[in-house]
This record gives structure tokens, sequence and C-alpha cells, in this order.
């Protein structure tokens, strides 16, 4: 007997249906961003192995990264620990007809810093005072900011976490703090409902991406950023190839040149 087909489930082919789509749509978005000189700050938080990088992949599959950018910060230097908190990531905003995605961001310092005792009480109270202001200072420069916080459950995260140790293609993935992680999963609950208490605010809200099903989070989260910018069509007039002239030129022999061994 054929087994009865779940309406909940999500097939492959309709996912990847779906995602042509929508990457149809961020293309068309991304030139609007350009032509209209608009500039998008993403930011991408939550969990680890709740899909961050996933749907960042995916967003960026067929978008211009000369407007598209991705920012990836890693553990800031001497000099950078000395600096006004927010310097570092203020130097990777966008100019005019630029998007730029955050993979992670200022709020490091309520997560990581904070769980693992990277950052002083004070400098953690002073962020999270500080923090609604700057990002009302960039809303009004004109800067459009859309705020993401992937979600995991305990169980998905554990599931994931064992693919990743297992999976030599993903191994690197794997990190000690990623151990640390699991074992204060209660301290990082807590810093995150603090943080959302000060930082989600009418003028700046988190939206919130369950992330237990890789496929559908990176379609819901791709379908809300699309409403978060207003965008049309830009219309290209239609282009032709010119012929090629190899009049008056003789090009040196190709047995010149060393290519690449073809063993496949």
């Amino acid at each position: 007997m054929k087994k009865a087909k779940d309406p909940n489930n999500l097939s492959n082919k309709e996912y990847l249906k779906e995602l042509k789509r929508l990457e149809g749509e961020l293309v068309k978005m991304h030139e609007w961003v350009k032509a209209e000189g608009l500039k998008v700050v993403v930011l991408f938080e939550g969990r680890d192995a709740a899909g961050k990088g996933g749907v960042i992949k995916r967003i960026t599959h067929s978008l211009n990264p000369r407007i598209c950018k991705v920012v990836a910060l890693g553990v800031p230097t001497e000099r950078e620990k000395n600096q006004w908190y927010f310097q570092r990531y203020v130097a990777h905003l966008p100019t005019s007809g630029e998007m730029v995605l955050f993979d992670r961001s200022w709020y490091n310092r309520t997560g990581v810093e904070k769980v693992m005792g990277f950052c002083t009480d004070d400098e953690y109270w002073d962020f999270l005072r500080s923090c609604p202001r700057f990002e009302e200072m960039l809303i009004h420069s004109g800067i459009i900011l859309i705020k993401y916080w992937f979600s995991v459950s305990d169980e998905e995260q554990e599931k994931r976490f064992q693919e990743r140790m297992d999976d030599p293609l993903r191994r690197w993935k794997f990190s000690e703090m990623d151990l640390a992680s699991r074992s204060k999963w209660v301290e990082y609950s807590k810093a995150k409902d603090e943080m959302f208490e000060y930082t989600d605010t009418k003028i700046s809200p988190w939206w919130v991406v369950n992330g237990d099903d890789k496929k559908r989070a990176r379609l819901n989260c791709i379908n809300h950023l699309l409403s978060q910018i207003p965008y049309k069509e830009i219309k290209y007039k239609e282009l032709k190839l010119p012929e090629v002239s190899k009049k008056g030129y003789v090009r040196p022999p190709i047995s010149d040149q060393t290519f690449v061994p073809e063993k496949f």
C-alpha cells in the first residue's frame, strides 16, 4: 500500500522550485538597491548550527558580490579591543547602493562575550544601554536595518553538531567554542532573553526564524527579507553583442602557453 503523503512535508522538488523563484526576486531587489542608492544592513544571529550560514549562502548565490557583501569578523585584535566597541563594525557599513549581511554582528557582546566572560559586566551593560541608540542612529542616517534571530531546539542542535563532527567536509565548522555553547545552553538562553528585552525595539525589532527545518527556515527568511525592502523590477534595454574583429593582429602560437593538465 502506498504511503500517504505528509501534507506538512516539504519535498526537495518543492523547496528548489520556491528557492529558484525567490532567488529571482532577490536579483530584482538587489538591482533596485543599486539603482536607487539604498543602504541595507541585515544581521544574522542565533544559536550555533541554527542555519545562519545556510541562508546567507542562498541569499548571495545569484547576487553581485560588489553589491551584496558578507561580513564575518573574527576575534578582535588587541587594537580593536581598545577601540569604541562598535568601531570595527562601522567600518563595514554599506555606502549608497550596497547591501551588507553580517554573519554575527555587534551582538557578539551579548552572546559569546557575555556567557564566556570575554567582556566585563560594565562593558556588557554599557552595550545594552547604547545599542538601541546606535541602531536608531543608523536608521535615521538612511540605513535599512533588519535583524534576524535563528532559533533551534536543543535536540536539533545536538543532531547537527554530531553531523559536523562525523563529516570530514564539515568538521571545520565545529570548534571548541561549540562544545562550550552546548554545556552553557541555559546561560545562552538567559543572555538571549535579556538581549531581546533591551534591543527588540519598535524602530529596530528582532525577527525570529524557526530554524529546526532548514529548508523552511531559508525560504521563510528570504521571503520576509524581500518584504522588508520595497522594490521594483528594473527594465533594461535590449543589448546586442557586437561582432568580434580579428583583423590586424596575429596571436603567438598556443603551444607557447602552459596549460593545467586535463585529468578529467
